[in-house]
């Protein structure tokens, strides 16, 4: 509530962050200390974990504006995989196609990948990960727009990485999330307990913003043995995982970032543009959505 009299009073956009420090500033009656300031970090972690991006990255004006559809969250305990292949029945799909090049023509559209494949329809629907398309990895003829490009680089990515750990036995509670606390949102961090669900002894941890940088830069032991002492702080009887997964979706060539932010001082109509088509371009995805 306080954040938004700070961006009421503001004309000019700034970083979340800034904003809360301006609210202590104001209020130092709303400072707390000890657990209470801990339990504080952690909910900025969530919520960074939220837009994959740091607090100081995260726009003031923008960062609450979406609409969150109602309802509980839920969890694909057998994966998206089955989802992915019911909608896939019918469709001629071509696996590892990446594609280098979406060419406009008077009477159509040819997209060619890089093996040199040309392949030709009426429209292209697009929805490539935002990352790949910051990157320029697919060339467009003729060039985008001015408006669709500006779009593209107006829209932040962030990353969010996961770490699962297969356990040979389960040694935690049985609650949904297992979540540790700290002085700063950096030294917070939450594990998913997919054994509550799935019956599996497995724990995800959750690295989101410039940690999930730093976890990419890791090796999978590496990674792991960090995240296992943030787990023993908690339970100081907990084994070492016998298995694990490491994801490193801000250097994976095929998507460069888990999935879009906005960023500050950034146009509020700036998804509206990354959403509008471009003659027979459609852009689709994670980042064209406002909800």
């Amino acid at each position: 509530e306080e954040t938004v009299k700070v961006r009421d009073e503001q004309e000019h956009d700034m970083p979340l962050l800034q904003a809360i420090s301006i609210v202590f500033e104001r209020h130092p009656e709303l400072k707390l200390e000890g657990l209470y300031d801990q339990v504080l970090q952690w909910c900025v972690c969530r919520l960074e974990a939220w837009f994959a991006a740091d607090a100081d990255e995260i726009s003031l004006k923008n960062w609450d504006q979406e609409h969150v559809l109602t309802g509980g969250h839920g969890l694909m305990v057998n994966g998206y995989y089955p989802v992915i292949e019911a909608l896939a029945q019918g469709l001629d799909i071509r696996l590892n196609q990446r594609v280098t090049k979406i060419n406009r023509q008077h009477n159509g559209v040819k997209v060619t990948t890089e093996d040199g494949t040309n392949y030709f329809a009426d429209a292209c629907i697009i929805t490539v990960p935002l990352g790949v398309l910051k990157a320029n990895i697919i060339k467009f003829e003729p060039e985008l727009p001015p408006w669709k490009s500006s779009a593209i680089a107006d829209l932040g990515v962030g990353i969010e990485n996961k770490i699962a750990m297969h356990f040979d036995s389960v040694f935690w509670p049985n609650v949904e999330v297992l979540g540790i606390t700290g002085p700063t949102p950096k030294a917070c961090g939450y594990f998913l307990n997919l054994h509550k669900a799935t019956g599996n002894p497995v724990l995800v941890y959750m690295a989101a913003g410039r940690f999930a940088q730093e976890v990419e830069k890791l090796s999978d032991k590496e990674a792991v043995d960090l995240v296992v002492s943030h787990l023993k702080k908690m339970l100081p009887d907990a084994t070492e995982p016998t298995k694990f997964l490491v994801s490193r979706w801000g250097s994976d060539p095929n998507s460069l970032g888990s999935y879009s932010c906005d960023l500050v001082g950034k146009p509020a109509d700036v998804c509206a543009r990354f959403s509008a088509p471009v003659e027979n371009l459609y852009f689709a995805g994670e980042a064209a959505s406002a909800d």
